[in-house]
């Protein structure tokens, strides 16, 4: 048996296991499976690949993309480069980590927007938005971030909210906290909405619910929105072209 997996916590919202096990399904793979593996606290990450020695590699979901680092032999260059982890592969006995988040999220975003001219906003400051960054720095596309604390970004929520006016600079805004994930549905991020106009793009790296309150808050003052259903498939898809390396 070839064992792959999800860590993280919570992980009931994800469709990583429904997504592979299509996949092995459709390519004949019978001795494949896809587990989740929920981890209230990153520790036990160790002890997970000593358990099952059949494991060839896992996907990293929020909140464990920075944490998990400590715990592996070797980066990747696309790791390195962002600064967290989502996928892990072991070879040789060795974990070697990767971030396919950032390479799929520059092409799902391009694919999108096409040749973008202005700035963007990111929300968040975890490793999805270290995957984010990465990708419009790629992209030649400025950017800057809000936080909840002015130590993790260029504007804090309360900022914002005192200066709506700032977010119009903004064409572009990403949302890399896990706001409005189910189960939780009705959070989003309290940014100023009625500040948006059609000329704004939401893109929410959330994909369950299919739309998010921030997407829908979004479309009711013109602006287009995404999921991240796209870029969960591109970076999947990617997975796999790693585990099978």
């Amino acid at each position: 048996m070839k064992k792959y997996g999800l860590v993280g916590y919570p992980v009931e919202h994800s469709y990583s296991q429904d997504f592979f096990q299509k996949k092995f399904k459709k390519l004949g793979l019978k001795d494949h499976s896809y587990e989740l593996f929920e981890m209230e606290f990153l520790n036990e990450f160790p002890a997970l690949w000593l358990k099952h020695n059949d494991l060839k590699g896992v996907n990293v979901t929020v909140p464990y993309k920075e944490q998990v680092l400590k715990y592996i032999d070797k980066q990747d260059a696309s790791s390195i480069k962002v600064g967290a982890a989502n996928v892990i592969h072991r070879k040789g006995g060795k974990l070697i980590g990767y971030n396919t988040d950032y390479m799929a999220f520059r092409k799902s975003l391009k694919s999108w927007i096409g040749a973008f001219k202005g700035e963007a906003l990111i929300l968040g400051s975890g490793g999805a938005s270290k995957a984010v960054q990465a990708g419009l720095t790629d992209l030649n596309i400025p950017y800057n971030q809000v936080s909840r604390s002015s130590k993790g970004g260029d504007y804090t929520y309360d900022q914002l909210k005192a200066n709506p006016e700032v977010i119009e600079r903004f064409k572009l805004i990403v949302n890399t906290t896990p706001l409005g994930m189910y189960p939780n549905i009705e959070t989003k991020p309290e940014i100023p909405y009625q500040r948006i106009s059609k000329g704004n793009y939401l893109y929410d790296l959330v994909y369950n619910p299919e739309e998010t309150i921030f997407m829908k808050m979004g479309k009711k003052y013109g602006a287009k929105t995404k999921n991240g259903l796209e870029m969960l498939e591109l970076q999947a898809e990617n997975s796999w072209d790693i585990w099978t390396s």
